[in-house]
């Protein structure tokens, strides 16, 4: 067995393009099924008698056990492999879901499909599998791998919104979470094509443990900025995710043309994540994050501006799709030239803790001044404000590789790097 097949996988057939197809299968069934939860608001609070805040809540703490629990996950990844922590995470998905199907409380709501699901997602959330997918790669590829991988969480997206919306309509929405189920359950097979070892093609070993990586970024000015910017991620896509669809049915459209709008987005998103990946190779990252961020807050406003019908809200959906996770193999690849890919997983674990408490503030904020003032009209507006803010916090970011990263050659070997 060669070095390079000792490190990636104890496996002949582990080669990277199985670890790439995985992955990209992975990420399009576990945020495939996390973009549908939106299209159980109406149907659940109607037949529980629920108010919107309700549901909202409950997403909220999904969104925030995802973020907390992502710096968790990524230790163990970095220190132990991916392998483990993505079966687990897929098992403890799939039960938050199989109770969230025999929910009778506002607890157990708030139990599975906050909690559950919530830590769940963020043991097999896309940002974790990307960053197993560009471990495989040469530095010159991972901006494009980020964004392809970022793409097939969107095509998940295309595809299980209007599927979960036919079994709802057809079925329930107990039927619509048990199809969610036993999609999660596809993950365990697949999972075990990912790599078992943590070594990472294209850095040298070095003798840096996970706690002075953390010290490291938390000293670092650009790295504060781009977790304050990605705030501002959460906010916008949490919020559209779980509330569009209850928004347009507001407007007096049918539940499917929320349902087609979330997969509009998907769609889109797929177009703007690999361009994104694309610029990422030779562009300025941090002002491709300025331009998306100031962009959703221009997209936002011509929605709120616009007449409302059938056609604008798709040409929203679009718009908002190309913007959507854009921002994802960006954000990921000023930490990887920044602080290299070794404790990838870790670093960008705590970026994204800040997005979920975005995410948190969105749904929730949703839910509440909706039902308080009837209208989401509030929060769109706070998006705006907060797209403005943070294409201006991108522009100070120094994203110059740290001096101990400018020393390794960009084609160099694979580091034969130790678990510990």
């Amino acid at each position: 067995m060669n070095e390079t097949e000792h490190t990636f996988g104890s496996q002949r057939w582990q080669k990277p393009v199985v670890v790439m197809i995985a992955g990209c299968l992975i990420c399009l069934i576990g945020f495939g099924a996390r973009s549908t939860f939106g299209l159980f608001l109406t149907p659940m609070s109607g037949a529980m008698e629920w108010d919107r805040e309700t549901f909202a809540l409950a997403m909220a703490i999904q969104n925030l056990l995802w973020g907390l629990m992502m710096p968790v996950a990524g230790i163990l990844a970095d220190r132990y492999g991916y392998v483990l922590v993505i079966i687990g995470g897929a098992l403890v998905y799939a039960l938050g879901l199989w109770g969230m199907a025999f929910t009778d409380s506002v607890t157990i709501l708030h139990l599975t499909a906050g909690v559950l699901t919530g830590v769940g997602v963020s043991f097999t959330s896309f940002t974790l599998i990307s960053t197993a997918m560009v471990r495989v790669v040469g530095p010159e590829k991972r901006s494009l791998v980020f964004g392809v991988g970022t793409a097939a969480t969107s095509f998940g997206q295309v595809l299980f919104s209007p599927i979960t919306q036919g079994v709802i309509d057809g079925y329930g929405w107990e039927s619509g979470l048990f199809f969610l189920f036993f999609s999660i359950l596809i993950i365990l097979p697949l999972a075990l094509l990912l790599p078992f070892n943590p070594g990472v093609k294209g850095e040298q070993e070095t003798g840096q443990t996970i706690s002075e990586a953390i010290r490291e970024a938390a000293q670092h000015r650009g790295f504060i900025l781009l977790t304050t910017g990605f705030f501002v991620c959460g906010f916008h896509v949490a919020f559209i995710g779980i509330h569009f669809p209850a928004y347009v049915t507001d407007l007096g459209f049918a539940p499917r043309v929320g349902a087609w709008s979330i997969a509009l987005i998907g769609i889109f998103n797929i177009v703007g994540s690999i361009l994104s990946g694309m610029y990422g190779r030779r562009g300025v990252k941090k002002l491709g994050l300025s331009f998306i961020y100031a962009a959703r807050a221009v997209v936002i406003l011509v929605l709120l501006v616009m007449p409302k019908t059938e056609l604008s809200l798709y040409l929203f959906a679009a718009a908002m799709g190309i913007l959507w996770l854009s921002t994802v193999p960006l954000t990921n690849m000023v930490v990887a030239q920044i602080f290299g890919v070794r404790y990838m997983a870790t670093l960008y674990g705590f970026v994204f803790v800040s997005h979920q408490l975005g995410s948190f503030l969105g749904v929730w904020l949703g839910g509440f001044l909706y039902d308080m003032t009837g209208t989401y009209d509030l929060v769109w507006y706070a998006g705006i404000v907060l797209g403005i803010v943070a294409a201006l916090v991108h522009l100070p970011i120094n994203e110059a590789p740290l001096a101990r990263l400018a020393a390794v050659p960009a084609g160099e070997g694979v580091g034969n790097i130790p678990s510990r």
